[in-house]
């Protein structure tokens, strides 16, 4: 089955944390193995000095790396973060975020996953993070 952006956005609303929904996230694409996502900027998101928080970007990522999981796999499943490790690169500043989640690996109990978070408008990359999961069902 190949999941449509309707179907991952069902999978955000019916699997996350209130506390994640609140981010605001929304599947602009998905592909085999990848998922795009969007952040939009927020100022409740922002630190101070006017910069998005990391650990709105790492809930991102974690959660756009779900939505790719369950592409590459072709439907939701149980599953759990094992590891994440993020690098910040540059701070966001008043704009979107578009995360891109990568499987580069979908074995029978695992998953890996690179994700690269990039400011709206441009090509310099915010942050990258790689991820692995269990995969529980």
């Amino acid at each position: 089955m190949t999941l449509t952006t309707a179907d991952a956005d069902k999978i955000l609303s019916a699997n996350f944390a209130p506390w994640v929904l609140e981010l605001g996230l929304s599947v602009e694409e998905l592909g085999d193995r990848r998922a795009v996502l969007r952040l939009p900027w927020s100022d409740r998101l922002a630190r101070e000095g006017g910069s998005l928080s990391g650990q709105a970007l790492m809930a991102a990522a974690d959660t756009a790396t779900v939505i790719a999981v369950s592409a590459a796999r072709g439907s939701y499943g149980p599953m759990t973060t094992v590891q994440q490790s993020t690098s910040f690169q540059r701070a966001v500043m008043e704009a979107d975020v578009l995360i891109e989640a990568v499987v580069t690996k979908l074995g029978r109990r695992t998953a890996f996953a690179d994700i690269t978070m990039t400011a709206e408008g441009t090509e310099e990359i915010a942050a990258r993070a790689s991820a692995v999961y269990a995969l529980l069902g």
